[in-house]
């Protein structure tokens, strides 16, 4: 097998010039460029349609973690708020986004505008935008995704009483302006990032964003109807955990494409070598967040709980992805089982504050995303507490009270909420029309 292998290797350099990897027949051109910019902008495109198959594990996870009655609804709300960021993001998110040192105002907001342009077809060398970096269509496929991942965090939180059209709505402001202006001070080049805040894969950036807006939509739209009775938490167990089971392992699966796409780089010995340790760094993160909700709530609660353990192994995920570069496989280990952790206290923590999160998002992406961009000065030394903490806050704010604006608005125009009959009922029926198991109800 070994010697196979080997042959296999001998046999694919020999054909890389023929592939215009090894060589190049235009006099003055280094091929090691056409290398770095074909396996950059590959890296950009398998890493982007592995975060592309975290839409999936977003709608599994919430078709499991609802009552049968609502699984429809969760199912469209999901593929139509991908659909929105995908238009919206190229409209106007893209350009917002990454200003490329055009400023309107320095650091904070970006002087471009218009929709998204890629390269020419069939582009050259001397037509490429950035011919030492990667494709634009690469580069764009690849943001488009992390900017859907933060509404697909929205949307399980406010599971089972949210109309559709008002959630859509302030999907679009999410991810055509809230999400990309944050983003821009960080990865566009803006404020944050002068200020020296780092966050690799956006445990602030993306995942806390998402979760703040969630709970601001929470805070808003008030428990489901019957949640809360007499001082206790009425538990309302999902509807199926094979599917909210599935959707993890999807959403574990994604992360690979979501934290090692983002070393932005696939051209070297060094930046191969790097993906393959945040791969690994990842995957033990999950592990441990996994492990630590199962041990915690068999200690707790005297059983292992299921949906716990799901979201331990999320939110060890979203607890690594500020820094998944830099750290041990221990450190990692240690970084994801604290998430674990967080989620265990955390979400009776909520309940006892009446906050109603269905899929336990406000945990797992806002308090995990937190603790994670904490977590980097643990590992990374040019990380400072203080700036992780300033700009955890800065964002925070913007996004609560950009969030804020924008539900109190839908509310007062359309109304957030269903009525009680259309919640009781089941709004697959009372929005849709349909349901996801229509032999069951009818049996």
């Amino acid at each position: 097998m070994k010697l196979a292998s080997k042959l296999g290797l001998a046999s694919a350099l020999v054909a890389l010039p023929s592939l215009g990897l090894a060589q190049d027949a235009v006099p003055g051109v280094d091929a090691s460029s056409d290398t770095i910019f074909i396996l950059n902008s590959l890296l950009f495109l398998v890493g982007g349609f592995l975060v592309f198959w975290m839409a999936a594990g977003f709608a599994m996870l919430e078709a499991g973690l609802v009552r049968g009655k609502n699984v429809t609804m969760q199912l469209i709300k999901n593929i139509s708020l991908f659909s929105l960021a995908a238009i919206f993001y190229y409209l106007i998110g893209y350009n917002l986004m990454y200003p490329l040192g055009t400023w309107s105002v320095d650091g904070v907001l970006s002087g471009v505008w218009g929709v998204g342009v890629l390269e020419a077809v069939g582009v050259g060398r001397d037509g490429a935008d950035d011919y030492g970096y990667a494709s634009t269509g690469s580069d764009f496929f690849f943001q488009l995704m992390f900017c859907a991942t933060t509404a697909s965090i929205v949307s399980g939180t406010l599971a089972e009483r949210i109309k559709l059209w008002p959630f859509l709505i302030f999907t679009i402001v999410l991810t055509a302006v809230i999400y990309p202006l944050q983003a821009s001070w960080k990865w566009g080049g803006g404020f944050l990032d002068a200020a020296g805040f780092l966050d690799f894969a956006g445990s602030t950036v993306v995942h806390s964003v998402g979760g703040w807006a969630a709970l601001t939509g929470a805070l808003i739209l008030g428990p489901r109807i019957g949640k809360y009775k007499d001082g206790k938490t009425v538990p309302m167990p999902g509807s199926n955990l094979t599917l909210a089971t599935l959707g993890t392992f999807i959403l574990w699966l994604g992360w690979f494409g979501f934290n090692g796409g983002s070393q932005l780089a696939m051209g070297t010995v060094g930046d191969v070598a790097d993906v393959s340790r945040i791969f690994a760094n990842t995957n033990t993160a999950a592990a441990g967040g996994a492990i630590a909700a199962l041990i915690l709530t068999q200690i707790m609660y005297k059983k292992p709980d299921l949906t716990m353990v799901l979201n331990g192994a999320l939110a060890g995920l979203v607890s690594i992805t500020a820094e998944p570069l830099t750290p041990t496989l221990g450190a990692a280990t240690l970084i994801g089982a604290v998430g674990g952790v967080i989620v265990v206290f955390a979400v009776p923590m909520l309940d006892r504050m009446k906050i109603d999160d269905v899929v336990g998002a406000i945990p797992v992406h806002l308090i995990a995303g937190i603790w994670g961009t904490i977590a980097v000065v643990f590992t990374n030394s040019d990380a400072s507490l203080g700036t992780q903490i300033y700009a955890i806050v800065v964002v925070g704010i913007f996004t609560v009270v950009a969030s804020g604006v924008v539900w109190f608005i839908l509310n007062a125009i359309m109304g957030l909420r269903v009525d009680e009959e259309a919640e009781i009922t089941g709004l697959d029926m009372a929005e849709l029309g349909m349901e996801a198991y229509p032999e069951f109800s009818k049996g």
